[in-house]
């Protein structure tokens, strides 16, 4: 049976009324997590990092395995790859002095710290109780961090770049900071000189130390390696110079000295 159209409009009509339309926002992440995968239909979104980019190894470490190694052969005369100089890891270390009195500076301390670092810093301990300067044995003292891998090379990457040159005064670093064995270290006073450290939310200033180990066996090959790697050392410094320490005197060299010349003296 066939209904006539002024019916269909009147049924229409009573149907809109009884139930009117509504407009309904649906959120745009609803319809991210709806659209099925294999649609092609274009969204506008924003990459901030390329895949490709994302898996990249730390420039630095890139840099030394490209271009350093075969630098480093070529004027050492190594023949074997693994005779090549490498950074083996890197140790960070902040003495606290008032770190058992002071609980809470001490965990400021550690998170300005892993801040910089990218790691989480360990407590440093007093081994031996030393009365005069009121220590006790397994005190807190300080706290320290060793770095190894790419977490290495992103904070070396970053102490070279950005941490020295913002220092004040900054003229180079000294060149005759190795201890012979091929390791370099380097000393802040402040460490607002990286920028993961706001200076107005800074508390009381800190200072730390940086100790570069390397695998060279002698300081000319680590002062090389650093260089390349881009360490700012100072200019006219040179190279490393060894530093002939002299022999310290007991008291009994001054005794026979003093003798020696009484009996001088009497002659």
């Amino acid at each position: 049976m066939a209904l006539s159209p002024a019916l269909l409009h009147s049924a229409a009509s009573t149907f809109h009324s009884q139930f009117p339309l509504t407009s309904i926002r649906v959120p745009a992440s609803a319809l991210r997590r709806a659209r099925p995968p294999n649609s092609q239909c274009a969204m506008s979104s924003v990459v901030l990092v390329e895949k490709s980019e994302a898996e990249k190894v730390n420039r630095l470490k890139t840099t030394y395995i490209e271009k350093i190694v075969p630098l480093l052969k070529e004027e050492f005369k190594y023949t074997n790859v693994h005779q090549v100089p490498k950074v083996e890891k890197i140790v960070v270390n902040c003495g606290i002095g008032d770190a058992a009195q002071n609980a809470k500076g001490l965990e400021a301390a550690m998170n300005d710290l892993a801040l910089i670092t990218g790691q989480r810093p360990i407590k440093t301990r007093a081994k031996n109780a030393i009365a005069t300067f009121k220590i006790r044995e397994g005190q807190p003292l300080g706290i320290a961090v060793t770095l190894r891998g790419n977490v290495m090379y992103s904070f070396l990457d970053r102490l070279i770049n950005l941490g020295l040159p913002r220092t004040r005064d900054f003229q180079g670093v000294s060149s005759n900071s190795f201890d012979g064995n091929g390791n370099y270290s380097i000393g802040f006073r402040e460490q607002s000189v990286f920028p993961e450290i706001s200076y107005d939310i800074l508390g009381k200033p800190r200072g730390m130390d940086v100790c570069i180990s390397t695998i060279a066996n002698t300081d000319k090959e680590a002062h090389k390696l650093l260089a390349l790697m881009g360490m700012p050392f100072r200019e006219g410094g040179g190279g490393p110079t060894t530093v002939v320490r002299k022999k310290k005197l007991k008291s009994h060299h001054f005794d026979s000295k003093s003798k020696s010349r009484q009996r001088t003296q009497k002659r």
